[in-house]
């Protein structure tokens, strides 16, 4: 039983577990600013759905790439990502099977859940994790033979779209929810290139075309530096949509996503990926700060 437990708490990346249905419940605080109201079950059920559905795309992720994971010579991001430190289904604590049967039981309960909202907000939400699905299963897939980052690009806006559900929880499809997307876009683009980096040795026994694999760890570094900025304009766009609470909580971000890029540049992408999560959670807080203050 113990170590079923601990396959789970690597397949699921449990540790991480509080910062989804905060970034999920970032976007319906802002709902209820912006279109009044408030109600504690509508937040319980929003954390539910952010929680489950976000998980079940980690174990969706570890599924479609069960077997190119066999190919890991580096275990280093394995460890950041993994309480216990092994990818479960190539380790053969887990089968494919039953990998996917976990990710069934997460997202079943995670759209049952989106689909008791009203309407046309069950609607929204049930679309964005439809397509957040489809799109995982088409990173995963694309990366693996491409000439340009297409997997990348298209793959992180499920990424981008998560507050934005959130949002929709509640709101409707407004300016806010494209500055939302647009906010959290760039940001997405530039954790995977830092995530990638890291893993580099791995992507190129597994043969995937990730962006430090396809432009080398120098032009990986440019990409983060130019998705920050882009980041860091929108956070400015973003911050005066929403207040001085928002500006103050976004510039503390910048400051740390700065500090990450720093460190890619220095060569240290392992010691960046620490701060580059730490904006997320910055991010979530100041959002949900600047709704209720």
């Amino acid at each position: 039983m113990r170590e079923t437990l601990a396959a789970l708490a690597d397949l699921t990346r449990i540790h991480f577990f509080f910062v989804w249905p905060l970034l999920f419940c970032s976007g319906l605080l802002l709902a209820f600013q912006n279109y009044g109201g408030f109600s504690w079950g509508l937040v319980g059920r929003a954390a539910l759905i952010g929680l489950l559905g976000f998980e079940a795309g980690l174990v969706l992720n570890d599924y479609v790439d069960r077997e190119y994971d066999r190919r890991e010579i580096n275990g280093s991001l394995t460890r950041y990502w993994r309480p216990f430190g092994e990818r479960p289904i190539p380790a053969g604590r887990i089968s494919p099977r039953a990998a996917f049967a976990v990710f069934l039981a997460l997202a079943v309960p995670a759209a049952a859940l989106a689909a008791t909202l009203p309407a046309p907000h069950n609607l929204y939400v049930l679309g964005i994790m439809g397509y957040s699905y489809a799109v995982e299963w088409f990173y995963q897939t694309k990366k693996r033979r491409q000439t340009l980052p297409v997997a990348q690009i298209v793959g992180r806006t499920d990424l981008a779209l998560f507050p934005v559900a959130g949002y929709l929880v509640y709101g409707s499809p407004d300016p806010t929810a494209v500055l939302c997307f647009l906010f959290f876009y760039p940001w997405a683009l530039a954790h995977l290139a830092v995530n990638d980096i890291v893993d580099i040795e791995n992507d190129r026994a597994r043969g995937m075309a990730t962006i430090p694999v396809l432009y080398g760890t120098a032009g990986a570094a440019r990409w983060v530096f130019l998705f920050s900025a882009a980041h860091a304009v929108m956070a400015v766009v973003f911050g005066l949509a929403l207040g001085p609470v928002a500006i103050a909580g976004f510039g503390v971000g910048i400051v740390i996503l700065g500090l990450a890029n720093y460190r890619v540049l220095a060569g240290a992408a392992m010691r960046a990926l620490p701060l580059v999560h730490a904006t997320l959670v910055v991010y979530a807080a100041t959002i949900i700060a600047a709704a209720v203050l």
